[in-house]
Order: C-alpha cells, then structure tokens, then sequence
C-alpha cells in the first residue's frame, strides 16, 4: 500500500478536450489560460498528444518527487481496486471516445486497471545525447534495446490507435511507427509485408486510414507500398533511426516465428510476449489485461492464440491469472 506523501506545488497531470466548433474542432488544455487552438478533425488525436507531449517535458522530475496523481484526486479515474502500489508511471488515457486525453503520473496499480490507457515510457520524452563531432569511432546504439523499444511501442500503440483496431492492423502500426523517417513517410517492401502475412491484404492499411493514423502515399514502386504517418507524437520517438529500423526487425522475426500459427492475432501475441519477457528467465509478466489491450482483443479471447503458440512450443506453459 502506498503511503501518502504531500501533494507538489504543480500536480503532474494534464488534459485537453476536443470539442466541435463552427467548421471543425477546437483543442482545449485545461492548464492553457485562454488556449483555444482551431484544429482539424484529421490531425486532432496527434495534435492533442503533441500537446501534452509539451507540457510533460516541461516538467521532468525525478522518480523519488512523483505520486501517483491518480490517488490525488480520489482514483475516480478507474474501477476500484485494492490500492495504489508499485513504480510511479506516466499514464496516457483517452476518454468520451477520443474527446478527451490524459496525461498523468499514476502508480503500477491504478495504471493496471484504467481503461482505455497505456503506460509512456520516460525514454520517449528524454532526448537523446549528441555524440561528440570531434571524434570519430564506431557507432553506438542510442536509446533503449530493441526488445524494450517493441514493448515501448506496442504500449503507446494501445492508447493510440482505437480499442477495436484490429490484430493485423496493430502489427503493421507497429512497424510503420518503428520504420518511419523524420518526414513521417515510410516505405514498407513487399518482402517485409509477407513475413508480416499481409502482402495480399488491404484491410489493414484501410482500417488505419480510416482510423486517420496514416494516409496512403501515391507513386510507390512497385515492390512496396507507401504511407504518410498522421501521428505527430511519434516525432518524441529517439531520433537514430537506424537503432528504430533494428527494433522493426527484431519485431519481424518474433512475428515470423509464429508463422504456423494461424491468422495474426497469434503472430502479434507472440511478438507482445517475446517482448516482455526476461531473455535469461524465460518468463515474462502475466498480465492478461494489459497484453489483451496491446492486442486490440478481449482476456478471454486470448485463450485460444496461447494454445495455438504452446502447441507450437513458442510458448511453454501458461495460466489465466492475471497480476
């Protein structure tokens, strides 16, 4: 049980809310005086996540001045549960159907219970150090692995991208978000797109057209398919691109290694559990919950995709508990 510590001068928590306007929308921040911003109905979700991308890096602190702003405020934001406890995260949470966007400091176990949220890892606000240009040795990796950058990704896809999104779709967000440059545009091979079991299938890119995350780019070649990305946040991402087209990669093959596993909900719970899962253990996490939310599914449904991934023994044992 957390104990409660002393409210800081300026609550780590912030809103804005998309409301309808003569001609379009207008972004509302509750902690902008007189900030009334026109916007439109295509760029209102990356706008209002930009917006809160702002205030949050304008008010980095470090973790041992955190609270959980959740329980400030009487955890009227979730269901009941038994308690705040656990890790202080940055919690992104969406409201009144993508109206209205939250960004709070929240513990492991109210964040665990909120619906519609997902956790945003602090290296998606850090900025990245800028290497000496003296000196001149081999490149290193910036940012984090990619196994943790997968999960970073796959949790930040699960507040972004509408609940009903489906398990195809996510994986190509998934590595469109991973592969994009820093127009924004990405360029996917068809030899990318067959490992992913989607070279024949349009259903994907229209549902995350029509979900207004991307635009389908015209002039593509003929081995590959262009899209122009609409979710500016993913601009905080690390900027070395070469470490992000790595991370898209390693997604690939743990996608790949379920491939007798059948249709694509299997193929991205198995990249969901090699990402969280400890590669010296063997063992990850079993949070039905939050791994249904990065699916785009139901806890109950995900019965079946684990049989599918133990049978092929990408997966060796597992219980439906949920922690």
């Amino acid at each position: 049980m957390r104990l409660r510590t002393a409210c800081p001068a300026t609550p780590r928590a912030w809103t804005v809310e998309l409301r309808s306007h003569a001609g379009g929308l207008v972004l509302i921040c509750r902690h902008c005086p007189h900030s009334i911003t026109p916007i439109t109905a295509v760029s209102a979700r990356s706008t209002a996540l930009a917006h809160l991308a702002r205030h949050v890096r304008g008010d980095l602190r470090p973790p041992h001045l955190r609270i959980c702003q959740c329980h400030e405020c009487g955890c009227r934001w979730h269901p009941r549960h038994r308690g705040c406890a656990g890790p202080i995260r940055l919690l992104l949470a969406c409201e009144r159907g993508g109206r209205l966007w939250r960004l709070t400091d929240a513990c492991s176990a109210c964040a665990a219970v909120t619906a519609r949220a997902a956790v945003v890892p602090d290296t998606a606000l850090a900025r990245a150090p800028q290497p000496p240009a003296a000196a001149r040795q081999r490149r290193r990796p910036k940012g984090p692995g990619e196994r943790i950058r997968v999960r970073e990704m796959l949790s930040y896809l699960a507040a972004a991208l509408p609940e009903s999104t489906s398990a195809a779709a996510r994986l190509l967000a998934l590595q469109c978000a991973l592969r994009m440059n820093t127009h924004m545009r990405v360029r996917l091979s068809k030899g990318v797109l067959r490992s992913l079991r989607l070279d024949t299938a349009e259903g994907p890119w229209n549902e995350l057209e029509h979900a207004r995350w991307l635009r389908m780019a015209p002039g593509g070649a003929a081995n590959e398919i262009a899209a122009e990305l609409l979710d500016l946040t993913l601009l905080g991402q690390a900027p070395a691109r070469p470490d992000r087209r790595r991370a898209a990669d390693w997604a690939l093959r743990a996608s790949s290694s379920a491939a007798r596993a059948i249709g694509p909900l299997p193929r991205l719970a198995s990249v969901y559990l090699a990402a969280n899962t400890d590669p010296e253990l063997g063992t990850g996490p079993g949070d039905l919950e939050q791994m249904a939310r990065a699916c785009g599914t139901r806890p109950a449904e995900l019965a079946s995709p684990l049989d599918q991934l133990a049978r092929t023994r990408l997966l060796g044992s597992w219980q439906g508990v949920s922690i």
